[in-house]
C-alpha cells in the first residue's frame, strides 16, 4: 500500500511535465534499464580495472582494487574519530533531546559495552535490538561491536511469530527493546512467545520456546524479568569492568561477524545476512568516498537520517559512514516522517539527506514544503528501489541536493555494490545502476542456458 501511495504521489509531483510517463511506467522503465546486464559504466574520472569481455557465458564486472581496504574494527574506528574530532557533534536524536560529541559518544559506548560483558554476555553471543530509531539503537549497535557481541537487527514491526522465528534462527541470547511504540506493545508481544519472562530473575530467563534467550533488557521502563538499560550501562562504568573490556578487545578481529541483518523475506521467511567489521567498515568508507565526504568542511557533514536503523541503509550507510568521516548523525523521528525530516534539515542545518524514492516523494509533497529553510542542503543518497528521472530532477532542483548519489545493492553485500558519482547526469543516475564499487565483483550466469545444459545431461 505504501509503495502504491508513493506512486500516486509521484504522479502528482510529475504532473505538467511534457512527455512525462505515469509514475508506474517510469518506475518500470527505470527498473528495466537498470538491470545488471544493462550496466553502463559512468564517470571517467575513476579508472576501474575490468575484465574486457565476458568469459564462458558470464557477465562479469570488477571494481578498482588499487585502494587499500581498512582493517580496523568498528570500535577502533570510533576511537580514531573520537581522538581526531572529540568536540564535534556525533549524534543528535531530536525526539529524545539527545546531543553527544564524539568524545561523549565514545565514553557512553565503552560503558555500555562493558556493561553488556558484566551481565554475562560474551564475544560471539547474539543480542537482538528490537525497536524504532533511538539513541539506544545507536548505542547498542556500537557497544555490541565494541564488545565483540553480534548485533541482530530486528524489524520493529515484527509480531510474535516473526520475532520467534528470527530469535530462534540465530540463537539470540539477549534482547533489547522499549516497552512500547505507538500501538506496538513490545513487552506484551514477547510474552506471547515467552510467558516465563514475567516471573524470571532478570538475566536468568529460561524459556521453553526460546531456549537461547537468557537476558531481556528494557530501554525505558522497569518491567518484570528484565534489566533496565541504564542499569546495565551503570554497571559497566566501574574501572574493573572497563579494564575487562579493554583486555577483551585484544582478541577482536576485523573479520569477526558483528551484525546479522534480516532481509525482507518476500520469497519466504526472512534470511539472516551475517556481516563482519570488515564488511561494514569498508562499505561505509567507500560509499563516503564516492559522496566525496573527505572534501567537505565540518559544517557540511550533517546527515539527516529518516531511514530505519534496522535496515542496512540506516545502520551501515548511515551510522557507520558518519562514524568513519566524523559526520553528525541526526535522527529526525522514531520512524519515517516527511515533515520531521524537513524540520530537522531547517533546524539542524542539515546538508545530506537519505531516503527511498517513496520517502523523497512524501517529503517533496509536504503541503508546507516551501516554508522550510533547506539552503544548507548539498547532497544525499537515494536507494531501496529504482528512481525515475522526474523524481531525481525534483530532488536535485527542489531540495538543492546537487551531489545526489543513487545506490544499489543487497544486504548480503553490506550493502552497496553499485552507486553513481555526484557529478553524473540526471539521465545517468536514472537510467543505469552507476559504477561498481571498489573491491567488488559481480558475476551473472546465463541461468536459462545453464539449466538447459543441465537438463540435457
Amino acid at each position: 500500500m505504501a509503495v502504491y501511495v508513493g506512486m500516486l504521489r509521484l504522479g502528482r509531483l510529475c504532473a505538467g511535465s511534457s512527455g512525462v510517463l505515469g509514475a508506474r511506467a517510469a518506475l518500470s522503465r527505470s527498473w528495466q534499464e537498470a538491470r545488471l546486464q544493462g550496466v553502463r559504466f559512468l564517470s571517467s574520472r575513476e579508472v576501474d580495472r575490468m575484465v574486457s569481455t565476458p568469459i564462458g557465458g558470464l557477465s562479469y564486472v570488477q571494481g578498482c582494487t588499487k585502494k587499500h581496504l581498512n582493517s580496523k574494527t568498528v570500535g577502533q574506528c570510533l576511537e580514531t574519530t573520537a581522538q581526531r574530532v572529540p568536540e564535534r557533534e556525533a549524534l543528535v536524536v531530536l525526539h529524545e533531546d539527545v546531543r553527544l560529541t564524539f568524545a561523549q559518544l565514545k565514553e557512553e559506548v565503552d560503558k555500555a559495552a562493558s556493561g553488556l560483558l558484566s551481565i554475562g554476555l560474551c564475544k560471539g553471543d547474539r543480542l537482538g535490538m528490537w525497536g524504532p530509531n533511538s539513541y539506544a539503537w545507536v548505542l547498542m549497535q556500537l557497544a555490541t561491536a565494541q564488545a565483540g557481541i553480534i548485533l541482530v537487527s530486528v524489524n520493529p514491526a515484527y509480531q510474535a511469530m516473526e520475532l520467534e522465528y528470527v530469535l530462534k534462527k540465530v540463537g539470540c541470547k539477549a534482547l533489547v527493546f522499549p516497552k512500547q511504540f505507538k500501538t506496538q506493545q513490545y513487552y506484551n508481544v514477547l510474552k506471547q512467545i515467552c510467558p516465563e519472562v514475567e516471573n524470571a530473575q532478570p538475566g536468568a530467563l529460561k524459556s521453553q520456546r526460546l531456549p537461547d534467550l537468557t537476558t531481556v533488557i528494557s530501554v525505558d521502563a522497569p518491567l518484570p524479568g528484565t534489566l533496565l538499560l541504564d542499569e546495565v550501562v551503570a554497571a559497566g562504568s566501574t574501572r574493573q569492568h572497563l579494564d575487562q573490556l579493554q583486555y577483551n578487545q585484544q582478541f577482536l578481529s576485523c573479520h569477526d561477524p558483528i551484525n546479522i541483518q534480516f532481509t525482507s523475506g518476500t520469497t519466504g521467511s526472512p534470511k539472516g545476512a551475517t556481516l563482519s567489521h570488515y564488511n561494514i567498515v569498508n562499505n561505509s568508507n567507500i560509499l563516503g568516498e564516492r559522496l566525496k565526504l573527505h572534501e567537505k568542511t565540518p559544517e557540511q557533514l550533517r546527515m539527516i537520517l529518516p531511514n530505519p536503523l534496522y535496515h542496512c541503509l540506516g545502520s551501515v550507510a548511515g551510522t557507520m559512514m558518519c562514524l568513519m568521516y566524523g559526520a553528525t548523525l541526526i535522527l529526525a523521528s522514531p520512524i519515517f516522517n516527511g515533515k520531521k525530516a524537513l524540520e530537522a534539515i531547517s533546524r539542524e542545518r542539515g546538508t545530506f539527506l537519505y531516503g527511498t524514492p517513496t520517502m523523497f516523494v512524501d517529503i517533496l509533497n509536504q503541503p508546507d514544503f516551501s516554508s522550510y529553510d533547506i539552503s544548507t542542503m548539498c547532497g544525499g543518497v537515494i536507494a531501496g528501489s529504482p528512481a525515475p528521472p522526474e523524481l531525481i530532477r525534483a530532488i536535485i532542483n527542489k531540495i538543492n541536493m546537487k551531489d545526489l548519489v543513487v545506490a544499489y545493492g543487497t544486504t548480503e553485500n553490506s550493502p552497496v555494490t553499485f552507486a553513481h558519482f555526484p557529478e553524473d547526469t540526471v539521465e545517468q543516475k536514472a537510467e543505469s545502476v552507476g559504477r561498481i564499487m571498489p573491491h567488488t565483483e559481480i558475476q551473472k550466469f546465463k541461468l536459462r542456458e545453464q539449466m538447459e545444459r543441465h537438463l540435457n545431461l
